[in-house]
């Protein structure tokens, strides 16, 4: 009876303490949430991000599973953005609303017959959707595929000379080089992290960190100037009079002229309807003199810093025009663009909508060529994802058809700011993107028109489980110093691509709930028309089933990462590296011998260790949980008391990971 009631009070004691440590665990979990959302608020959301991801680790919400998918879609890492929106779109009590966004950050990432689906998916759960938008929609995603199977013939090509690790964009010619806006890190500024291209926003609450935005935890952009023939870059020597965001540039044909975006703070924080005031940005411009020194900047007549704002410059060859987009009360959507003419006395006049362009969307970065055709960018036409780029005839007032300029001078993220102004002279157009492949967040790319093809990459995405083909597998061909291709493959997991000649090239194959696939092949040496196969291997990823790290041994009674086990921890890493948004669990088990609470604690050393190793080698400490299993999860016969070898022993002490979130 005695040895009953211990038990009883055992028992008690333990789930005592199981609620103490889960109440700790929620406490905890609801601080963090706390100043997470706070630097959300902010629109901090680099900040914001590592506190969501400590707090879904101590307890999963549906409010962690969406703010860190917003935040990740704001930064612009699309794929974590549509590994959280698919998590937060399952949760219960999910809004539709989250689902619309899964649709969206499938599209990001080019898996078009995914988002397809998950967009009949929120049509089905909103039966407001107007037609019409139901139809861009699909559309959009129908086009993609066609136009990725059917790519232009033209090359998008990486100007890495111009690009850093942060964001660059906007490229004009100028003077014979070249003039741009980075937020890349100067003498002047700090920082580095992912970047991002927004109406530019800050908190109203506190003047801002003079050196780090806290939107992309990046430097501010300024504008950049580089030579014809240099290698070196500068900042281009205009007094802005801030210490904050200097953006795009458009100069007049002479270039005495500029026109440019920027952001002033105010030294006191400001209300709007009794809420904290957005910062928005403006337009300004400045003129050069005789001595090449720019003049102090003059406001456009038409900002209205606690209004709207105002940005994407394009003042035409004559200097008659200035378009620009601006999300001002009256517009058709989230930013349209508008015209001002200048009047004889050489003021502006008043702002014209550009109705025939803009739709229900984000119109932006309004330019155009010598021929008068328009370019833009818009994310509310048929179009393959984010901002697209197209092209419209203008005649006098009148806006001809309008074109989406198809693949791959458009992919599936934003693509932006086309200028062609002085192409013809300079040999290059550009465009910015923040495509997959690039150097950092947004890049600049040229416009090069390609030769015929006669080299081509056939080959066939299959399942390694079962040998069966992938459908609707995404596979991207990098160039290596080049440009990057994406294409869906078709319902018998074929794919095919052009190649260049004397060419290196990387090979991926992606799908939804499977792990990864890369290899890599060449054209150097081949002299004559060929057809290269080459075929993927693709995973598939099931949750929580254990998956054994082979070799990773540890000698009786140490913790220490052997230099054998490294080996197989590296292959670990690049899994998790080719795979960025899977989360995992490292568990470590030992054999019988010795104490079995001794063992508990050996285990958890082990996995410990092997966790660290993999965070020292780049790895989000978020990613990845260490579990200690000791001796309670034997592969043979080897328990207490049972005489085995030492072969038989070494085979428990073993580690293994399973995927918890993909």
């Amino acid at each position: 009876m005695k040895k009953i009631y211990t038990i009883i009070l055992n028992k008690t004691g333990l789930f005592l303490l199981t609620l103490l440590l889960a109440s700790t665990i929620a406490v905890k979990a609801q601080y963090v949430i706390k100043e997470a959302d706070i630097q959300y608020e902010l629109f901090n959301y680099v900040k914001a991000i590592d506190l969501y991801e400590q707090a879904w680790a101590k307890k999963e919400s549906l409010h962690t599973a969406e703010r860190l998918a917003s935040s990740y879609q704001l930064t612009q890492n699309y794929k974590e953005a549509e590994s959280w929106y698919a998590i937060a779109s399952k949760m219960p009590g999910s809004s539709a609303e989250n689902t619309l966004n899964y649709a969206k950050a499938l599209q990001n990432n080019g898996k078009y017959s995914e988002a397809k689906t998950q967009y009949q998916n929120y049509v089905a759960l909103n039966n407001a959707v107007s037609l019409e938008q139901q139809n861009v929609w699909y559309l959009s995603c129908d086009s993609a595929i066609k136009w990725m199977r059917n790519p232009k013939k033209y090359t998008i090509q990486n100007e890495k000379g111009l690009n850093s690790s942060q964001s660059d964009w906007a490229a004009v010619n100028y003077q014979g080089g070249v003039v741009f806006t980075s937020d890349r890190a100067h003498q002047s500024d700090a920082g580095n992290a992912n970047g991002s291209r927004p109406f530019l926003k800050f908190d109203g609450s506190k003047v801002p960190d003079p050196k780090i935005y806290g939107w992309t935890g990046n430097g501010y952009l300024r504008l950049y100037f580089k030579g014809k023939d240099q290698d070196s870059i500068s900042l281009f020597p205009i007094n802005a009079d801030t210490r904050y965001h200097i953006g795009s540039a458009s100069f007049s044909q002479d270039g005495k002229e500029v026109y440019f975006t920027l952001t002033r703070i105010p030294e006191k924080s400001e209300l709007t309807n009794g809420k904290l005031r957005t910062i928005n940005v403006e337009l300004y411009s400045s003129k050069q003199d005789a001595a090449g020194k720019w003049s102090d900047p003059v406001a456009f007549a038409y900002n209205n810093v606690k209004e709207y704002s105002v940005g994407d410059p394009f003042l035409s060859p004559k200097g008659d025009a200035l378009y620009f987009s601006s999300n001002m009360a009256g517009g058709l959507g989230g930013t349209d663009l508008y015209v001002c003419f200048r009047k004889d006395g050489g003021d502006w006049d008043k702002p014209v909508n550009l109705k025939d362009v803009n739709t229900p969307g984000n119109e932006r970065s309004p330019a155009f060529d010598q021929d008068n055709n328009m370019y833009f960018s818009s994310d509310g036409r048929i179009g393959m994802g984010g901002l697209d780029i197209y092209k419209a005839k203008l005649s006098g007032s009148t806006i001809g058809a309008i074109e989406n300029l198809g693949y791959p001078a458009n992919s599936a993220q934003d693509d932006f700011a086309f200028n062609m102004n002085n192409a013809v002279e300079s040999g290059k157009a550009y465009l910015s993107s923040n495509r997959t492949g690039g150097s950092g967040s947004d890049d600049i790319y040229s416009f090069i028109q390609q030769k015929i093809m006669a080299l081509r990459l056939e080959g066939v995405v299959y399942n390694k489980k079962t040998n069966e083909p992938i459908a609707n597998a995404q596979v991207t061909l990098n160039k290596i110093d080049g440009s990057t291709l994406k294409v869906e493959t078709d319902n018998d997991g074929k794919f095919k691509f052009n190649l260049e000649e004397n060419s290196d090239y990387d090979l991926r194959g992606d799908k939804t709930a499977y792990l990864s696939d890369k290899t890599n092949l060449t054209t150097r040496n081949l002299n004559t028309s060929t057809v290269i196969k080459k075929d993927l291997f693709l995973d598939p990823i099931v949750p929580n089933q254990a998956i054994r790290l082979e070799n990773i041994y540890y000698d009786f009674d140490k913790s220490n990462i052997r230099p054998d086990a490294a080996i197989e921890l590296d292959k670990l890493v690049k899994i998790l590296q080719d795979n960025p948004t899977i989360w995992i669990e490292l568990g470590s088990h030992t054999d019988s011998r010795g104490n079995d609470q001794y063992n508990q604690w050996l285990s958890q050393s082990r996995a410990n260790s092997a966790v660290q190793y993999i965070i020292d080698h780049g790895i989000s400490k978020n990613r990845i949980t260490a579990k200690g299993y000791g001796e309670s999860q034997l592969l043979n016969r080897c328990a207490n008391g049972v005489k085995c070898t030492e072969a038989e022993h070494q085979l428990n002490r073993r580690t293994e990971f399973k995927i918890v979130k993909q």
